[in-house]
C-alpha cells in the first residue's frame, strides 16, 4: 500500500553557519533541511550543471548506476523524528533481457536530493512529513529579496 506523496523541488540551497539549507517546495509550502556543507554544494554543482574536474561521491555513484543499466527513479523524503528527516531512493534497474528491477534503499535525504538533482529525478515528500513541516516561503523569499538588493548594490 502506497501512502500519499506531495512532488517538490529544490528551491533553493543557501550556506549556513557549518551547514547548508535546502529549501524544498511547491506552490503550496516550502520547508528546509540541513545538510552539511559538501552535500549541499554538490546539489548546488547539478543544479547548476558545473562540471567537476574529477568525479565526486554523488559523481561516482551516479557513473556506477550508469555501468549497470540503474538509474534514479525518484527520491521520497518518508519521514521526520524530531528534528531528523528519513528518505528513500527508489532505483529502477533493467537488465539485458529488458527486465526492470525497482531497488529501494534507506538513505540520507541530503544523498537522495543530490541524487535526485544529478539525474533529475522527482523529490516527493510523504503527505504525513508535508503536514508537519512548518512553511518557510516566506523566510526564502526574504533571503532571495536581500540578495537580489545585495547584487544592485554589488
Amino acid at each position: 500500500m502506497s501512502k500519499p506523496v506531495k512532488e517538490v523541488k529544490v528551491r533553493g540551497v543557501i550556506p549556513a553557519d557549518s551547514s547548508c539549507a535546502v529549501f524544498l517546495g511547491n506552490e503550496e509550502k516550502t520547508f528546509v533541511i540541513y545538510v552539511d556543507i559538501g552535500v549541499g554544494s554538490a546539489i548546488s554543482m547539478f543544479l547548476s550543471s558545473i562540471q567537476k574536474d574529477r568525479p565526486h561521491t554523488h559523481d561516482l555513484v551516479g557513473l556506477m548506476l550508469t555501468a549497470f543499466s540503474a538509474r534514479v527513479d525518484r527520491v521520497i523524503i518518508n519521514q521526520l523524528k524530531g528534528t531528523t528527516y528519513y528518505g528513500r531512493l527508489i532505483i529502477a534497474a533493467e537488465n539485458e533481457l529488458h527486465q526492470r528491477k525497482i531497488i529501494e534503499l534507506d538513505a540520507r535525504p541530503s544523498d537522495c536530493i543530490a541524487m535526485a538533482a544529478q539525474q533529475r529525478a522527482p523529490i516527493y515528500v510523504s503527505q504525513e512529513v508535508w503536514d508537519e513541516v512548518e512553511d518557510m516561503s516566506d523566510v526564502l523569499h526574504g533571503i532571495e529579496e536581500e540578495r537580489r538588493r545585495e547584487g544592485d548594490q554589488g
